[in-house]
């Protein structure tokens, strides 16, 4: 099937290239996001394949079905990028790529945790200038507290594991509690009990109506002073402005991010001989306490190569006529 894949670097390319050799799919790779204006790129391809900052809005899905788009393939996760119902009503199948290396991105949220609370980054620039002190380096062990963990999916259960072998007392909220991790010593409880019991939250959720500023001016409110917050899922979960005041304030006393709200026009780039643009973004970078990745949590060599075994899977399903194995319907989002 002639594939046309939007947002591409060089290692998508690569591991791409290297597991279409068994799927022998035509791919055809551009590197800018799809948007509106760039859509007529797509002309002619039966499938599309997207990723996480691309815009497929009712707009573009109508114009690409137009066009003779039959398929869209994430090759990610999340799905709030996607106007699933308008897919559904005009005919366009959608796939992603539900569980590509869940520890990859898991292990990123502990890094950035331990990191924020060891204070390394500091302490690697310290080093780097002779500076051996250790004066406004002093951390906490993870060992005897509270994590909160929202949405125990497969990242997020996995990182309540992880928690539990710290020696945390491991909260969690999700609609479908885990039986695994309840008789593992995970307790379950409603969101505004985990807000004023942890002393740090990661967030592994999808971006859905709900969850939407989940970190919001009112759930800050209601959480210890100094909490820590970590944020590997999706941008949107946290109301950056919100979260900027809170940190102003000391009562967010550590906020990790790998993912942003407007991360749309930053992430992925090379944007180091510009100003940004972004006040917000820029504020949250002043921050000591404050560490932020640009969505590379899920960038590890074997997700790289899972994603792009699963996406072409998925394409492959959908040209012979079966259900493709990551297929996506707003049914299923309803639920």
């Amino acid at each position: 099937m002639k594939v046309a894949v939007f947002s591409t670097k060089p290692y998508d390319r690569t591991s791409f290239q290297a597991a279409n050799a068994q799927a022998g799919h035509e791919l055809v790779f551009f590197q800018p996001r799809l948007t509106a204006q760039t859509g007529p790129l797509a002309a002619g391809f039966p499938a599309v394949c997207a990723f996480v900052n691309d815009t497929l809005d009712a707009h573009v899905l109508l114009a690409l079905m137009k066009q003779g788009t039959k398929l869209i393939a994430l090759r990610c996760a999340g799905f709030n990028q996607v106007d699933l119902e308008v897919a559904e009503q005009i005919g366009l199948a959608v796939t992603r790529v539900p569980a590509y290396s869940p520890h990859a991105v898991a292990e990123h949220t502990l890094a950035l945790l331990l990191a924020l609370d060891r204070k390394l980054h500091k302490a690697y620039n310290r080093v780097r200038e002779g500076n051996f002190s250790l004066d406004g380096l002093l951390g906490r062990e993870l060992f005897g507290r509270t994590a909160g963990v929202i949405g125990t999916g497969k990242i997020g259960a996995i990182v309540a594991k992880i928690f539990i072998g710290f020696g945390c007392k491991v909260l969690a909220y999700d609609v479908a509690e885990n039986p695994d991790l309840q008789t593992a010593g995970v307790s379950y409880l409603p969101l505004d009990e985990i807000f004023r019991q942890a002393d740090f939250i990661t967030l592994h959720c999808p971006l859905m109506p709900q969850t939407f500023h989940l970190i919001n001016e009112d759930s800050l409110a209601t959480m210890k002073r100094g909490v820590m917050i970590v944020n590997t899922s999706r941008g949107a979960l946290l109301d950056a402005k919100a979260a900027v005041r809170a940190l102003k304030s000391g009562k967010l006393g550590a906020l990790g991010l790998d993912v942003y709200e407007e991360e749309g026009d930053l992430f992925f780039e090379d944007l180091s001989n510009r100003v940004i643009q972004d006040d917000v973004f820029s504020r949250m970078l002043t921050f000591p306490n404050v560490i932020i990745t640009g969505h590379q949590a899920f960038f590890t060599q074997r997700a790289l190569d899972s994603i792009a075994q699963q996406t072409l899977a998925n394409i492959t399903a959908f040209e012979k006529g079966e259900p493709p194995p990551g297929r996506l319907t707003a049914e299923m989002v309803r639920r």
